[in-house]
């Protein structure tokens, strides 16, 4: 496999990275401001996350990832996550539920926890049974500002 890593910025939200294996999506971190090379080159994926990022609804649909997980319960949650329309959440409960695991609302957590592919498998779309949840090492201020961007109240 032949991975390119891609920088972007976007304004107002910092340095986004791309990994990509052909115009497959590997590996996905969020603009965030970071002391990172932006790069130069042009991808038209790069202009759909600036302009998602702009407040452009794009839901990825099309977009080629690397869905291949450990487990088939993580593959079943990543496909169910990209399912949900943007303006929309779930809790933890309702995505291991649809993944075909009810009860195993904290396993959904965990895969949550490690996406890799942060935007085009919507963890920030799922919250706790009693507010947020958590959204780690963004934070959820970071989480807040995407749900209000896709016009979910919070």
């Amino acid at each position: 496999m032949a991975v390119t890593q891609v920088a972007y910025e976007v304004e107002g939200w910092g340095v986004g990275e791309l990994w990509l294996d052909g115009d497959r999506v590997v590996w996905h971190e969020l603009p965030f401001p970071r002391p990172t090379q932006v790069t130069d080159c042009y991808l038209p994926l790069v202009d759909r996350l600036r302009a998602y990022f702009a407040g452009e609804p794009d839901s990825f649909e099309d977009v080629d990832l690397d869905l291949e997980y450990e487990t088939p319960f993580l593959e079943r949650c990543a496909r169910e996550l990209r399912a949900i329309p943007r303006g929309e959440v779930v809790t933890y409960g309702e995505l291991a539920a649809l993944a075909g695991a009810p009860g195993a609302a904290r396993a959904a957590g965990s895969f949550c926890a490690r996406n890799r592919l942060g935007l085009f498998v919507p963890c920030h779309r799922v919250v706790a049974a009693g507010g947020l949840g958590s959204y780690g090492s963004y934070g959820l201020d970071y989480k807040r500002r995407l749900l209000e961007l896709e016009g979910v109240a919070v």
